[in-house]
């Protein structure tokens, strides 16, 4: 794990916080190519939650202890060349990708399996009942897949980043982001407890709602969408081979105020309001 901070670090850095457990976690930007380019399909997190209440983020959450021990048929590249990608061992690295598709399923209802190796669901409205289930914790993502002979299709996502919270924070993730293209036939929605609203945006526009303070987003997410202008095409993302270090940005003070440090963060600061404004303490 590597971490990223200043030579100088600004200001007076904050003084060291109990020791918070870091959780995995696993996030996946779902593309799909449009008219004005790539669209992403994001969520806005119902304010009340513990952690990125209120934030605009991409469909996610943590990892399961089901996630790591799930027995169920896979095809794709193997825990093996996961572990290789991200550098973590092989049982981190499959309950990683489980949690992804799980997750994904849960908060807009995209499916990545199929009833063989070479196919892919392409109407989820079927599992509506289970998917509910799944969300509530009453049915592992393995039992619901071995029900219906379903496949994971691992080949259907794309290692692309790796973020870690800060210390300081209350609630730690080590959170692993994925991407994948929506299958044919399938439709992202907003039928989860955990969204106040959901959409598909593009790129220039997803930013543009945040340069305008009509959305937060959290250093990840922002440098996810930044980065991903860089592609012309879903086809693009697709077959970049990203590689992976881990960032761990770190919190300090400047004039009293608490800000995070991160690669790029100098666009971010400048662009808009950020999670952290008018924020003194580490605890909050």
């Amino acid at each position: 794990m590597s971490t990223f901070g200043a030579s100088t670090p600004p200001d007076t850095a904050p003084e060291p916080a109990e020791a918070v457990p870091v959780r995995d976690a696993s996030t996946v930007i779902l593309v799909r190519d449009a008219t004005e380019g790539i669209e992403v399909f994001l969520l806005e997190r119902v304010g009340g939650m513990a952690f990125a209440g209120g934030m605009t983020v991409f469909p996610g959450g943590g990892v399961d202890i089901s996630d790591a021990d799930a027995d169920l048929e896979w095809t794709g590249p193997d825990a093996t060349w996961w572990a290789e990608q991200f550098g973590v061992d092989e049982r981190k690295a499959k309950a990683s990708v489980c949690a992804a598709a799980r997750e994904t399923f849960e908060e807009c209802g995209i499916l990545l399996a199929g009833p063989t190796a070479d196919s892919v669901v392409t109407d989820t409205s079927d599992y509506a009942d289970e998917r509910g289930a799944l969300e509530r914790r009453e049915l592992t993502f393995a039992q619901f897949l071995t029900r219906h002979g379903l496949v994971l299709r691992a080949d259907l996502l794309r290692p692309w980043s790796n973020w870690i919270t800060p210390v300081g924070e209350k609630r730690r993730y080590d959170t692993r982001f994925f991407v994948a293209v929506v299958p044919d036939g399938q439709t992202a929605d907003g039928a989860t407890s955990e969204a106040a609203s959901v959409g598909w945006r593009s790129l220039s526009a997803a930013l543009a709602d945040w340069q305008r303070g009509e959305t937060i987003l959290l250093p990840p997410t922002w440098s996810q969408l930044a980065g991903l202008t860089e592609f012309a095409s879903v086809a693009d993302v697709v077959a970049a081979r990203a590689e992976i270090t881990p960032i761990q940005p770190n919190l300090y003070h400047v004039d009293g105020e608490l800000r995070v440090e991160f690669p790029g963060q100098d666009a971010y600061y400048a662009g808009s309001a950020h999670p952290w404004t008018g924020r003194k303490d580490l605890h909050r």
